[in-house]
């Protein structure tokens, strides 16, 4: 059974080694390194750090995919007292150049993927160094470290900019006291078990993949890393590596479950935690029949990663819910409606510091000591939290309330539906009208007006989208959230379903 650290003793890896050398820390590829061999290799990264210049307190960004060396800087930022600033891979030249304009970090590390965009936005930062983190990282000679750097727990430990679903991205600061809080916390929800192991699938610049990581070194359970989500190789791991837990948001498992066809899971798997807004209830359904322990989660990056956790047996019984606030987090609403709905307000030792050089947003969004998050959400008799949708995403039609995760999980019921996305376009007579836009399954049809009677029998008049496109895919944010705004704008820019 691994020993968890019962205390924030930083730099975490290190006391991790200390107690678990031998322990396995990390499968990547064809490496497998203990937490001793990678605390080692840790410390040459560190060792380069300094060399390029880098002091606590300092930034550096990463323009990385997931890997090994990613995994060690970030471990290496904690032992330097750096805080690392990773950025969404999946960005245009254009909006990295942003990011970097508003983090103001001493060095960019990339790897040899984004090499090309790295060429055409350098010119641009003369103040900023740019290394490319395998080739060139290695050849740096690294200094003799010295004893490691305890950084305070209060300290911003790595910016992480926020998806931007609704505006420009914020860098929201996690401090080292966050990611240990939510650690913590997530500890007291699933519990650890000496065979346990992690598969770590998403991106490392999201907040749901970098806390696996932090984790961890925390709780003592190897991860088996993955460069890019691949759901025949995701499946094959779960098959023949022993994992026993793993984060997805909703297209992950769709993806995972439609490849695996008829074979269901083994029962080694124990918890399949699924984020990045609602989960449909009829996708939990197939979760659960495919042998998949899923376990809704509602978090955000403000409060880093987990907010409420369902527990397996919940999924079945209590559809569509996230569970109950995770130990040590408080979450209430705030203007609650005439249905019982309201907005979602967080209160925890895992709640940011605030938005990085954004101190009114910060002040609004944790006014009165509570983290307002812009989520819509209701509480059942028993506390268990159900996540209805962000209030910039509510539909006011003819004063009526629509939330469009409703509208949703009634369509993604539908046997032809593959994924649905549910929007406001504007109306002359009605403020607002619901419009959706699908993608089909493969192999079968369906028309708008078959799709609009399978909703009227399950939905109020008002509810029902009053026109449906097809698609075939959505648009996304890369934490798997559909970018409702991008099909609003695009209905705008068209002048198509306006009235």
């Amino acid at each position: 059974m691994p020993e968890p650290l019962d205390r924030c003793e930083l730099p975490w890896l290190e006391a991790r080694a200390a107690i678990e050398p031998d322990r396995p820390a990390i499968l990547f590829e064809n490496r497998r390194l203990s937490f001793r061999e990678l605390a080692d290799e840790v410390e040459l990264a560190a060792g380069r750090l300094c060399v390029l210049g880098t002091k606590p307190g300092d930034r550096v960004a990463l323009l990385m995919d997931a890997s090994l060396r990613m995994v060690e800087i970030v471990h290496a930022a904690q032992r330097c007292g750096i805080t690392l600033v990773p950025l969404n891979t999946r960005l245009a030249a254009a909006e990295i150049e942003a990011l970097i304009t508003d983090a103001e970090p001493r060095i960019v590390l990339h790897d040899a993927v984004h090499s090309p965009i790295v060429d055409r936005i350098r010119e641009g930062f003369p103040g900023v160094r740019f290394v490319e983190a395998e080739r060139e990282f290695e050849t740096i000679a690294p200094t003799r470290m010295p004893q490691p750097i305890r950084p305070n727990a209060a300290s911003v430990q790595t910016i992480l900019y926020s998806s931007g679903t609704t505006g420009r991205p914020k860098g929201v600061m996690l401090t080292h006291a966050n990611h240990w809080a939510s650690a913590i916390a997530s500890r007291a929800n699933l519990g650890v078990r000496s065979d346990d192991r992690w598969l770590l699938a998403m991106p490392l610049y999201h907040v749901g993949g970098l806390s696996i990581v932090m984790r961890s070194v925390i709780d003592g359970i190897p991860i088996v890393l993955h460069r890019h989500f691949d759901p025949a190789r995701v499946n094959a791991a779960i098959r023949n590596q022993g994992i026993t837990l793993m984060s997805v948001v909703s297209t992950m498992l769709l993806r995972m479950i439609d490849e695996n066809g008829d074979e269901r899971y083994p029962s080694t798997l124990r918890y399949v935690l699924v984020g990045g807004g609602p989960v449909a209830p009829s996708l939990v359904a197939r979760a659960l029949a495919a042998g998949i322990p899923v376990t809704p989660t509602y978090g955000l990056t403000e409060a880093a990663s987990q907010v409420a956790t369902a527990a397996v047996g919940d999924a079945a019984t209590r559809p569509g819910s996230c569970g109950r606030p995770l130990p040590g987090t408080e979450v209430r609403l705030d203007q609650i409606d005439r249905d019982g709905r309201g907005e979602i307000l967080v209160r925890g030792s895992s709640v940011m510091a605030g938005y990085f050089r954004r101190p009114r947003e910060s002040e609004a969004a944790l006014r009165g000591g509570w983290l307002h998050t812009g989520d819509i959400g209701h509480f059942d008799a028993d506390g268990f939290l159900y996540i209805d949708d962000r209030r910039t995403d509510l539909i006011v039609t003819g004063g009526e309330n629509v939330y469009p995760a409703e509208v949703e999980n009634v369509m993604l019921a539908h046997p032809a539906v593959a994924e649905a996305a549910v929007y406001a376009v504007p109306d002359r007579e009605w403020g607002q009208r619901v419009a959706a836009s699908v993608v089909l399954r493969g192999g079968h049809t369906a028309d708008e007006a078959g799709l609009r009677e399978w909703c009227a029998e399950r939905l109020a008049r008002f509810k029902i989208p009053a026109t449906i496109d097809f698609a075939a895919t959505l648009p996304r944010t890369p934490s798997g959230k559909i970018r409702r705004h991008a099909l609003r704008d695009a209905i705008g820019a068209s002048g198509k379903n306006a009235r």
